[in-house]
Protein backbone atom coordinates (compact mmCIF):
# COMPACT_ATOMS: atom_id res chain seq x y z
CA UNK A 1 0.00 0.00 0.00
CA UNK A 2 0.73 3.49 -0.69
CA UNK A 3 2.17 5.70 1.97
CA UNK A 4 1.07 9.33 2.29
CA UNK A 5 4.66 10.44 1.53
CA UNK A 6 4.83 8.12 -1.39
CA UNK A 7 0.59 9.64 -2.52
CA UNK A 8 2.11 13.51 -1.58
CA UNK A 9 5.09 13.02 -4.02
CA UNK A 10 2.38 12.09 -6.75
CA UNK A 11 -0.03 15.07 -5.78
CA UNK A 12 2.93 17.34 -5.66
CA UNK A 13 3.87 16.46 -9.43
CA UNK A 14 0.20 17.75 -10.95
CA UNK A 15 1.17 21.47 -11.97
CA UNK A 16 -3.00 22.02 -10.65
CA UNK A 17 -2.03 25.85 -10.00
CA UNK A 18 -5.52 27.63 -10.23
CA UNK A 19 -5.50 28.97 -13.75
CA UNK A 20 -4.39 25.37 -14.77
CA UNK A 21 -6.88 21.91 -15.46
CA UNK A 22 -6.98 19.71 -11.67
CA UNK A 23 -8.61 17.00 -14.01
CA UNK A 24 -4.94 14.89 -14.12
CA UNK A 25 -5.05 14.86 -10.63
CA UNK A 26 -8.49 14.09 -10.33
CA UNK A 27 -8.19 11.50 -12.61
CA UNK A 28 -5.05 10.03 -11.16
CA UNK A 29 -7.27 10.27 -7.75
CA UNK A 30 -10.11 8.14 -10.02
CA UNK A 31 -8.16 5.90 -10.35
CA UNK A 32 -6.39 5.29 -6.82
CA UNK A 33 -10.39 4.72 -5.93
CA UNK A 34 -11.64 2.34 -8.39
CA UNK A 35 -8.34 -0.02 -7.55
CA UNK A 36 -10.37 0.08 -3.76
CA UNK A 37 -13.40 -0.20 -5.48
CA UNK A 38 -14.54 3.40 -3.62
CA UNK A 39 -17.74 5.12 -5.03
CA UNK A 40 -17.45 8.39 -6.22
CA UNK A 41 -18.90 11.41 -8.58
CA UNK A 42 -17.04 13.59 -10.11
CA UNK A 43 -18.78 17.51 -10.33
CA UNK A 44 -17.58 19.44 -13.39
CA UNK A 45 -17.06 23.42 -13.84
CA UNK A 46 -19.34 24.93 -16.49
CA UNK A 47 -16.12 24.20 -18.97
CA UNK A 48 -15.51 20.89 -18.13
CA UNK A 49 -11.64 21.65 -17.20
CA UNK A 50 -12.24 21.16 -13.57
CA UNK A 51 -13.95 19.35 -11.28
CA UNK A 52 -14.70 18.62 -7.81
CA UNK A 53 -14.72 14.79 -6.11
CA UNK A 54 -16.86 13.46 -3.82
CA UNK A 55 -16.19 9.84 -2.49
CA UNK A 56 -18.09 7.79 0.23
CA UNK A 57 -16.05 4.93 2.22
CA UNK A 58 -19.20 2.74 4.62
CA UNK A 59 -22.89 3.10 4.65
CA UNK A 60 -24.18 6.15 3.02
CA UNK A 61 -27.68 6.16 4.80
CA UNK A 62 -26.51 7.27 7.98
CA UNK A 63 -24.50 10.79 9.01
CA UNK A 64 -20.85 10.14 8.67
CA UNK A 65 -17.83 13.10 8.68
CA UNK A 66 -16.62 14.67 5.29
CA UNK A 67 -12.84 15.04 5.11
CA UNK A 68 -12.39 17.99 2.54
CA UNK A 69 -9.38 19.82 1.08
CA UNK A 70 -8.96 21.87 -2.45
CA UNK A 71 -6.72 20.69 -5.14
CA UNK A 72 -5.69 23.78 -6.59
CA UNK A 73 -2.28 25.37 -5.97
CA UNK A 74 -1.10 29.14 -5.66
CA UNK A 75 1.41 30.20 -8.71
CA UNK A 76 5.55 30.00 -7.94
CA UNK A 77 5.50 32.67 -10.96
CA UNK A 78 8.32 34.90 -9.60
CA UNK A 79 9.46 33.22 -6.67
CA UNK A 80 13.22 32.30 -5.50
CA UNK A 81 12.93 28.84 -5.60
CA UNK A 82 15.93 26.68 -4.98
CA UNK A 83 13.99 23.31 -5.64
CA UNK A 84 11.92 21.89 -8.21
CA UNK A 85 8.43 23.11 -7.56
CA UNK A 86 6.46 20.36 -9.08
CA UNK A 87 8.42 17.65 -7.95
CA UNK A 88 8.78 16.58 -4.11
CA UNK A 89 12.23 16.91 -2.66
CA UNK A 90 13.40 16.05 0.95
CA UNK A 91 16.00 17.76 3.43
CA UNK A 92 16.33 17.04 7.44
CA UNK A 93 12.95 15.77 7.07
CA UNK A 94 11.08 18.73 5.24
CA UNK A 95 9.48 17.42 2.25
CA UNK A 96 9.57 20.60 0.10
CA UNK A 97 6.72 20.98 -3.40
CA UNK A 98 4.31 23.24 -4.47
CA UNK A 99 1.32 22.90 -2.12
CA UNK A 100 2.83 20.22 0.19
CA UNK A 101 1.50 22.46 2.94
CA UNK A 102 -1.15 23.81 1.23
CA UNK A 103 -2.47 21.29 1.15
CA UNK A 104 -1.31 18.14 -1.29
CA UNK A 105 -0.14 16.78 2.54
CA UNK A 106 -3.38 16.33 4.04
CA UNK A 107 -4.78 14.75 0.97
CA UNK A 108 -1.76 12.41 0.60
CA UNK A 109 -2.77 11.63 4.27
CA UNK A 110 -7.11 10.80 3.04
CA UNK A 111 -5.80 8.93 0.16
CA UNK A 112 -3.14 6.88 2.47
CA UNK A 113 -6.21 6.31 4.88
CA UNK A 114 -8.62 4.36 1.85
CA UNK A 115 -6.81 1.03 2.32
CA UNK A 116 -7.57 0.65 6.04
CA UNK A 117 -10.99 2.00 5.84
CA UNK A 118 -12.08 -0.32 2.93
CA UNK A 119 -10.87 -2.72 5.68
CA UNK A 120 -12.55 -1.28 8.42
CA UNK A 121 -16.16 -2.13 9.65
CA UNK A 122 -17.41 1.29 9.65
CA UNK A 123 -20.27 2.06 11.28
CA UNK A 124 -20.51 5.66 9.90
CA UNK A 125 -19.21 7.08 6.17
CA UNK A 126 -16.16 8.59 5.77
CA UNK A 127 -16.60 11.12 2.66
CA UNK A 128 -13.90 12.09 1.01
CA UNK A 129 -14.33 15.99 -0.77
CA UNK A 130 -11.86 17.53 -3.09
CA UNK A 131 -12.48 20.41 -4.79
CA UNK A 132 -10.89 22.96 -7.11
CA UNK A 133 -10.13 26.53 -7.48
CA UNK A 134 -9.88 27.66 -3.54
CA UNK A 135 -7.30 29.70 -3.83
CA UNK A 136 -9.34 32.07 -6.06
CA UNK A 137 -12.14 32.39 -3.93
CA UNK A 138 -13.85 28.99 -2.84
CA UNK A 139 -15.69 28.64 -6.23
CA UNK A 140 -15.25 25.27 -6.79
CA UNK A 141 -16.80 23.86 -3.59
CA UNK A 142 -20.23 25.52 -3.82
CA UNK A 143 -21.48 22.99 -7.13
CA UNK A 144 -20.20 20.17 -4.67
CA UNK A 145 -22.26 21.69 -1.82
CA UNK A 146 -25.28 22.44 -3.80
CA UNK A 147 -25.38 18.53 -4.57
CA UNK A 148 -24.60 17.70 -0.71
CA UNK A 149 -27.87 19.74 -0.33
CA UNK A 150 -30.03 17.44 -2.21
CA UNK A 151 -28.90 14.09 -0.31
CA UNK A 152 -31.40 12.65 2.45
CA UNK A 153 -28.84 12.02 4.83
CA UNK A 154 -26.84 15.63 6.34
CA UNK A 155 -22.94 14.95 6.80
CA UNK A 156 -22.60 14.66 10.75
CA UNK A 157 -19.09 16.91 10.61
CA UNK A 158 -16.25 18.33 8.01
CA UNK A 159 -12.71 18.29 8.65
CA UNK A 160 -10.99 20.51 6.42
CA UNK A 161 -7.53 19.88 6.80
CA UNK A 162 -5.85 23.49 5.81
CA UNK A 163 -2.53 23.55 7.60
CA UNK A 164 -3.02 24.56 11.38
CA UNK A 165 0.24 21.94 12.30
CA UNK A 166 -2.59 19.86 13.81
CA UNK A 167 -3.93 22.02 16.29
CA UNK A 168 -7.78 22.20 16.25
CA UNK A 169 -9.06 25.38 14.63
CA UNK A 170 -12.86 26.50 14.61
CA UNK A 171 -12.69 29.58 13.35
CA UNK A 172 -12.00 32.44 10.71
CA UNK A 173 -12.56 35.39 8.95
CA UNK A 174 -14.94 35.61 6.26
CA UNK A 175 -13.96 37.67 3.29
CA UNK A 176 -15.35 39.89 0.41
CA UNK A 177 -13.11 40.92 -3.07
CA UNK A 178 -14.13 43.73 -4.91
CA UNK A 179 -13.33 46.19 -7.98
CA UNK A 180 -14.20 49.92 -8.04
CA UNK A 181 -14.12 51.33 -11.50
CA UNK A 182 -13.91 54.87 -11.94
CA UNK A 183 -15.03 56.68 -15.33
CA UNK A 184 -14.10 60.70 -15.57
CA UNK A 185 -13.39 62.59 -18.30
CA UNK A 186 -9.73 63.37 -20.22
CA UNK A 187 -8.64 66.65 -21.31
CA UNK A 188 -5.30 68.33 -21.64
CA UNK A 189 -3.58 68.72 -18.07
CA UNK A 190 -2.89 72.43 -19.21
CA UNK A 191 -7.23 72.61 -18.49
CA UNK A 192 -7.15 69.93 -15.60
CA UNK A 193 -10.20 71.97 -14.04
CA UNK A 194 -12.16 71.12 -17.31
CA UNK A 195 -11.83 67.29 -17.42
CA UNK A 196 -12.83 64.70 -14.40
CA UNK A 197 -9.65 63.49 -12.97
CA UNK A 198 -10.81 59.24 -12.48
CA UNK A 199 -7.16 58.69 -10.71
CA UNK A 200 -7.82 61.19 -7.98
CA UNK A 201 -11.12 60.45 -7.17
CA UNK A 202 -10.44 56.99 -6.85
CA UNK A 203 -7.80 58.22 -4.13
CA UNK A 204 -10.56 59.61 -2.69
CA UNK A 205 -12.38 56.01 -2.46
CA UNK A 206 -9.49 54.68 -1.32
CA UNK A 207 -8.55 57.27 1.51
CA UNK A 208 -12.67 56.66 3.03
CA UNK A 209 -11.57 52.73 2.48
CA UNK A 210 -8.90 53.52 5.06
CA UNK A 211 -11.30 55.73 7.32
CA UNK A 212 -13.74 52.78 7.73
CA UNK A 213 -11.28 50.30 8.27
CA UNK A 214 -9.57 52.35 11.19
CA UNK A 215 -13.15 52.34 12.72
CA UNK A 216 -13.16 48.97 12.59
CA UNK A 217 -10.41 48.44 14.98
CA UNK A 218 -12.49 50.01 17.83
CA UNK A 219 -12.34 48.18 20.97
CA UNK A 220 -15.96 47.09 21.14
CA UNK A 221 -15.78 45.62 17.79
CA UNK A 222 -12.84 43.27 18.29
CA UNK A 223 -12.59 39.48 18.91
CA UNK A 224 -9.38 39.00 20.90
CA UNK A 225 -9.53 35.02 19.78
CA UNK A 226 -8.42 36.09 16.31
CA UNK A 227 -4.99 38.40 15.12
CA UNK A 228 -5.82 40.80 14.22
CA UNK A 229 -8.50 40.96 16.84
CA UNK A 230 -10.63 43.17 14.12
CA UNK A 231 -11.67 43.18 10.83
CA UNK A 232 -9.96 44.54 8.01
CA UNK A 233 -10.06 46.56 4.92
CA UNK A 234 -6.98 46.32 2.46
CA UNK A 235 -6.64 48.47 -0.82
CA UNK A 236 -4.19 46.08 -3.40
CA UNK A 237 -4.38 47.05 -6.74
CA UNK A 238 -4.63 49.90 -8.85
CA UNK A 239 -4.70 51.48 -12.26
CA UNK A 240 -4.93 54.22 -14.30
CA UNK A 241 -4.24 57.26 -17.13
CA UNK A 242 -3.00 57.06 -20.11
CA UNK A 243 0.15 59.59 -20.17
CA UNK A 244 1.21 62.51 -17.21
CA UNK A 245 -0.28 64.76 -19.63
CA UNK A 246 -4.24 63.81 -20.10
CA UNK A 247 -6.26 64.21 -17.23
CA UNK A 248 -7.29 60.19 -16.71
CA UNK A 249 -10.50 59.08 -17.83
CA UNK A 250 -10.37 55.71 -16.23
CA UNK A 251 -9.68 54.11 -12.95
CA UNK A 252 -9.58 51.03 -11.32
CA UNK A 253 -9.02 49.52 -7.73
CA UNK A 254 -9.36 46.42 -6.15
CA UNK A 255 -9.89 46.01 -2.35
CA UNK A 256 -11.19 43.67 0.05
CA UNK A 257 -12.71 43.13 3.28
CA UNK A 258 -11.45 40.35 6.01
CA UNK A 259 -14.54 40.47 8.89
CA UNK A 260 -14.70 38.93 11.86
CA UNK A 261 -17.38 35.78 11.57
CA UNK A 262 -20.14 37.95 13.69
CA UNK A 263 -19.66 41.20 11.18
CA UNK A 264 -21.24 42.42 7.91
CA UNK A 265 -17.95 42.88 5.29
CA UNK A 266 -21.21 44.39 3.42
CA UNK A 267 -21.49 47.27 5.84
CA UNK A 268 -18.57 48.14 4.76
CA UNK A 269 -19.26 48.19 1.38
CA UNK A 270 -22.27 50.41 1.35
CA UNK A 271 -20.90 52.91 3.33
CA UNK A 272 -18.23 53.74 0.48
CA UNK A 273 -20.84 53.57 -2.27
CA UNK A 274 -22.74 55.96 -0.39
CA UNK A 275 -20.01 58.11 0.11
CA UNK A 276 -19.18 57.54 -3.83
CA UNK A 277 -23.10 58.55 -4.71
CA UNK A 278 -23.41 61.49 -2.30
CA UNK A 279 -19.85 63.01 -1.94
CA UNK A 280 -18.03 61.84 -5.23
CA UNK A 281 -20.85 61.96 -7.92
CA UNK A 282 -22.43 65.09 -7.97
CA UNK A 283 -19.22 67.20 -8.03
CA UNK A 284 -17.94 64.55 -10.86
CA UNK A 285 -21.19 64.81 -12.83
CA UNK A 286 -21.08 68.67 -12.47
CA UNK A 287 -18.22 68.45 -14.78
CA UNK A 288 -18.99 65.28 -16.87
CA UNK A 289 -22.61 63.52 -17.29
CA UNK A 290 -20.60 60.50 -18.24
CA UNK A 291 -18.97 60.47 -14.87
CA UNK A 292 -19.48 56.67 -12.92
CA UNK A 293 -17.98 54.94 -10.41
CA UNK A 294 -19.14 51.64 -10.46
CA UNK A 295 -18.85 48.79 -7.36
CA UNK A 296 -18.16 44.46 -8.75
CA UNK A 297 -18.14 41.53 -6.48
CA UNK A 298 -15.21 39.59 -7.36
CA UNK A 299 -15.12 36.77 -4.35
CA UNK A 300 -16.56 36.36 -1.51
CA UNK A 301 -17.02 33.19 1.50
CA UNK A 302 -18.46 33.29 5.05
CA UNK A 303 -16.32 33.35 7.85
CA UNK A 304 -16.62 30.08 10.44
CA UNK A 305 -17.00 30.31 14.01
CA UNK A 306 -17.80 27.00 15.49
CA UNK A 307 -18.70 27.13 19.16
CA UNK A 308 -16.17 25.30 21.74
CA UNK A 309 -18.80 24.01 23.29
CA UNK A 310 -20.40 22.06 20.41
CA UNK A 311 -20.24 18.36 19.37
CA UNK A 312 -17.91 19.58 16.61
CA UNK A 313 -15.73 20.74 18.61
CA UNK A 314 -15.50 17.66 21.21
CA UNK A 315 -14.84 15.67 18.50
CA UNK A 316 -11.70 17.41 16.89
CA UNK A 317 -10.40 17.73 20.43
CA UNK A 318 -10.62 13.93 20.15
CA UNK A 319 -8.88 12.88 16.74
CA UNK A 320 -6.14 16.08 17.93
CA UNK A 321 -5.71 15.13 21.54
CA UNK A 322 -6.15 19.03 22.06
CA UNK A 323 -8.94 21.32 23.50
CA UNK A 324 -6.19 24.10 22.80
CA UNK A 325 -8.68 25.79 20.32
CA UNK A 326 -7.94 28.32 18.09
CA UNK A 327 -8.36 30.54 14.89
CA UNK A 328 -6.45 31.26 11.88
CA UNK A 329 -6.03 34.38 9.61
CA UNK A 330 -6.48 32.68 6.51
CA UNK A 331 -9.88 31.76 4.97
CA UNK A 332 -10.81 28.27 3.72
CA UNK A 333 -13.65 26.30 2.67
CA UNK A 334 -15.23 25.91 6.16
CA UNK A 335 -17.43 29.01 6.38
CA UNK A 336 -19.33 27.44 2.77
CA UNK A 337 -20.06 24.09 4.70
CA UNK A 338 -21.18 25.59 8.24
CA UNK A 339 -23.31 27.90 6.30
CA UNK A 340 -24.85 24.90 4.17
CA UNK A 341 -25.86 23.72 7.67
CA UNK A 342 -22.32 21.35 8.61
CA UNK A 343 -20.70 21.86 11.81
CA UNK A 344 -17.10 22.57 10.55
CA UNK A 345 -13.69 22.27 11.74
CA UNK A 346 -10.40 23.06 10.65
CA UNK A 347 -7.32 20.99 11.22
CA UNK A 348 -4.06 19.94 8.82
CA UNK A 349 -0.59 19.03 9.07
CA UNK A 350 1.78 21.81 7.72
CA UNK A 351 1.97 25.97 8.52
CA UNK A 352 0.73 28.45 6.40
CA UNK A 353 3.97 30.29 7.49
CA UNK A 354 5.28 27.95 4.67
CA UNK A 355 2.16 28.23 2.26
CA UNK A 356 2.24 30.17 -0.63
CA UNK A 357 6.19 30.83 -0.03
CA UNK A 358 9.25 29.73 -2.57
CA UNK A 359 10.59 26.30 -1.04
CA UNK A 360 7.06 25.63 0.45
CA UNK A 361 7.60 22.39 2.86
CA UNK A 362 5.55 20.37 5.20
CA UNK A 363 7.67 18.11 7.48
CA UNK A 364 7.81 14.19 7.39
CA UNK A 365 6.62 14.57 11.13
CA UNK A 366 3.48 16.33 10.49
CA UNK A 367 2.61 14.01 7.77
CA UNK A 368 2.98 11.23 10.47
CA UNK A 369 1.01 13.19 12.99
CA UNK A 370 -1.85 13.83 10.37
CA UNK A 371 -1.79 10.06 9.63
CA UNK A 372 -2.08 9.15 13.25
CA UNK A 373 -4.71 11.88 13.59
CA UNK A 374 -6.68 10.31 10.65
CA UNK A 375 -6.43 6.98 12.42
CA UNK A 376 -8.70 8.60 15.00
CA UNK A 377 -11.00 9.89 12.83
CA UNK A 378 -11.58 6.17 11.06
CA UNK A 379 -11.83 4.59 14.96
CA UNK A 380 -14.56 6.79 15.52
CA UNK A 381 -16.23 6.18 12.76
CA UNK A 382 -16.41 2.58 13.30
CA UNK A 383 -17.17 3.08 17.37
Amino acid sequence: MSTSRELLARLVAFDTTSRESNLALIDFVAGYLDGFGVPYELIHNAEGTKANLFATLGPADVPGIVLSGHTDVVPVDGQAWTRPPFELSESDGKLYGRGTADMKGYLAGLLALVPAACRAPLRRPLHLALSYDEEVGCLGVRSLLDQLAQRPVKPLLCLIGEPTELKPVLGHKGKVAMRCQVQGAACHSAYAPQGVNAIEYAARLVVELGRLGEALKAADRQDVRFDPPFSTVQTGLIGGGKALNIVPQDCTFDFEIRALPAQDPYQVIRQVQAYAENALLPAMRAISGQSAIRFTELSSYPGLDTAAESAAAEWIALFCGSRDFGTVAFGTEGGLFAAAGIPTVVCGPGSMAQGHKPDEFVTQAQLDGCDAMLGRVLAFACS
